[in-house]
């Protein structure tokens, strides 16, 4: 079997990563226009963390985002970038709309689920993702 293997000054590297994130109170306020709404605001700032954005989409009040990383990532930061980036602009950007489903400054539910994903397993993880919405 062949793996796509990444490269650094040092190292040899496969990481890839599927980060599950929920609205606040499972509010199903994810329209498609807003879920490409999200990966536009993520594709903003993937270079400064060392990350390829793989896939993103999901249900009305979840997303699935599949990204690789580099060894030098700082997954934490990359995620609470993710989720307080997205989080105002989307907030902004959909304010009216937003107002009766979700108050304060609220967005995504608090937690997220990240799991470390093996080249196996990627191409059934995108089709996955890719087929959310037709489910």
């Amino acid at each position: 079997m062949e793996y796509d293997l990444d490269s650094g000054a040092h190292s040899t590297y496969s990481l890839h990563y599927h980060l599950i994130l929920t609205t606040k109170y499972r509010r199903g306020v994810l329209t498609e226009e807003r879920t490409q709404f999200i990966r536009g605001v993520i594709s903003g700032f993937t270079d400064k963390y060392g990350v390829e954005l793989t896939n993103l989409d999901g249900e009305d009040d979840y997303v699935h985002i599949l990204f690789r990383a580099k060894p030098t990532t700082d997954l934490v930061k990359f995620i609470n970038t993710v989720k307080g980036a997205t989080a105002r602009r989307i907030r902004n950007e959909y304010q009216n709309e937003l107002k009766t489903e979700l108050w304060g400054d609220s967005f995504w539910n608090d937690s997220y689920c990240l799991i470390s994903t093996g080249q196996v397993s990627l191409d059934v993880l995108k089709q996955y993702v890719e087929d959310q919405r037709e489910n």
